[in-house]
């Protein structure tokens, strides 16, 4: 189920309209891809991208990759999005250092990661609506019986968010396994309307890494609970970030 699916019970405003500002924290763990409005800004983000993911790399790896990362935010802007980011999580047992802090491992031990976006969707609402756009949403996500569609109450309004599983069928030239190969994946989107303006976020995770779905999906209820729609340190100092 696309996000334009979830909203087509609700009238769209004028798609070039620009969204109010939004702000949420995320973890460490999450890199950001160089997702701007102009290719002068992608093309500089996307070099800082690839060093801090590549950390160990050299410009024989950061060269080709800058490129290749700048045209996929390219379409991710296009597309809507306004942030997008790759999670990159040690799934080695944390240990402590002898001075109690947490013990840092190299993801080659064994990783997790996961893709996850924001994008704002224009919706016709008031500050006042966003109940009423949360409803018609969940009604639109609950007719698929594929979706787990519920109703959230966040500390910046109301939500609704939407599970969906899915197996997908690998051939041998994707995997070089013998035969076929089973793959699953699972996806988290949490439409939250915006009582500042006619926009609903849709925050979005995905990952294949199920054997840790219970993680990501503690991690997202933690960013979740970070959603502001106002400045939550005030309009003179640094901002958590806006989305």
């Amino acid at each position: 189920m696309t996000s334009d699916d979830a909203v087509r019970v609700v009238p769209l405003t004028a798609p070039h309209d620009e969204p109010p500002p939004l702000w949420f924290l995320v973890p460490e763990g999450f890199f950001a891809l160089p997702v701007a409005a102009t290719p002068e800004a992608r093309t500089e983000r996307a070099h800082a991208f690839v060093r801090e993911l590549y950390s160990r790399g050299d410009d024989e790896v950061w060269g080709p990759a800058a490129p290749y990362y700048a045209g996929i935010a390219e379409l991710m802007a296009k597309s809507g999005i306004s942030y997008a980011a790759m999670g990159l999580f040690s799934t080695v047992s944390d240990g402590a250092e002898p001075d109690g802090a947490a013990a840092r491992h190299e993801l080659a031990e064994g990783a997790a990661q996961c893709s996850f976006t924001v994008a704002a969707i224009p919706t016709d609402q008031t500050a006042s609506d966003t109940d009423v756009v949360a409803q018609g949403i969940l009604a639109i996500l609950s007719g698929d019986p594929y979706n787990d569609a519920r109703w959230l109450e966040l500390p910046c309004g109301p939500a609704v968010s939407c599970v969906t599983l899915r197996q997908y069928t690998l051939g041998p030239e994707a995997t070089a396994a013998d035969g076929t190969s089973d793959l699953m994946t699972g996806q988290i989107q949490v439409h939250v309307p915006f009582p500042t303006g006619p926009f609903t976020a849709v925050f979005t995770l995905f990952t294949a890494s199920m054997d840790y779905w219970a993680e990501f999906c503690d991690l997202l209820v933690a960013v979740l609970r970070t959603v502001s729609f106002v400045d939550p340190v005030g309009d003179t100092g640094p901002t958590a970030g806006p989305g």
